[in-house]
């Protein structure tokens, strides 16, 4: 009895044995992961009648615009809506994977979903893969206990607070909402606000940029603004950049001489 008490103490608690071997590994030159950065900027707020989401539509690759009107508000159930910074692919099939889990649930019990349902599914789900997948969400919603905002980490870790922000444009968000958001806020104040911290996060982070997509929900109705603002739309060049022929030099070189011709020259010079 004493033997099995033992071995159930030894057993709890959090275990760093792979702490050792990874710096074994690297003692002995393997390079280990590191963390990926991710360009985004994603918001959320409460205001007196519901919630609002609000993202920039620009994906990266690297250094390179992979699209500039991607779609980072994915749709969760008729209630709630959930924003996706990190790996797009990740948000896009997390989120996809717990709605049609959440329409079970609601087919099963008779009811809406409630916001509180969806988080539990979106921490539980990121936290048994321990951070591997790269989806940081906002999830927004409005059920039978009033306006709902929770942040959901990649561990799997969650808030619940009335503004977030997240993603590499996160801070310059963060300082909008800081300095502009109140309670019981107007629908159209709250949707102002959102609009500007998605604009400073555009405009002070390069990963963050083209449109600004805006999200409204309220009791029994959602609006999905997409490209509420475009602060970066293309305008017509104000001069002319052609210019005319031969106006920059350039050096044609010669073509390497064929093995005949080499052949000719040899015999010539003999």
């Amino acid at each position: 009895m004493q033997l099995q008490t033992e071995q159930l103490q030894s057993a709890a608690g959090f275990k760093f044995d792979n702490v050792k071997r990874n710096q074994l590994l690297a003692d002995k030159g393997l390079k280990l992961s590191t963390a990926k950065k991710t360009g985004t900027t994603i918001v959320g707020l409460v205001f007196k009648d519901g919630v609002v989401l609000g993202a920039d539509t620009r994906a990266t690759s690297g250094p390179i615009v992979a699209d500039k009107n991607c779609e980072k508000i994915h749709y969760l159930a008729p209630n709630m809506y959930c924003c996706g910074a990190g790996t797009a692919a990740d948000t896009e099939f997390t989120t996809n994977m717990v709605s049609s889990q959440i329409a079970l649930h609601s087919l099963d019990t008779g009811r809406e979903a409630r916001v509180v349902t969806a988080m539990t599914m979106l921490k539980q789900h990121l936290f048994r893969h321990q951070g591997y997948i790269g989806a940081s969400l906002i999830l927004g919603g409005y059920d039978v206990t009033g306006p709902h905002l929770f942040s959901i980490h990649p561990h799997g870790s969650t808030d619940k607070l009335p503004y977030l922000t997240d993603g590499s444009g996160s801070l310059a968000a963060m300082s909008m909402f800081e300095s502009r958001w109140r309670p019981s806020m107007s629908r159209e104040e709250a949707i102002e606000l959102v609009k500007d911290a998605i604009e400073a996060g555009i405009f002070n982070d390069m990963g963050s940029g083209s449109n600004v997509d805006v999200c409204v929900i309220t009791q029994g109705n959602v609006e999905y603004l997409r490209g509420y603002s475009r602060p970066n739309q293309r305008v017509e060049k104000e001069q002319s950049y052609t210019f005319a022929r031969g106006t920059t030099e350039y050096y044609v070189p010669r073509a390497a001489p064929q093995p005949a011709e080499v052949a000719s020259a040899m015999d010539t010079s003999a």
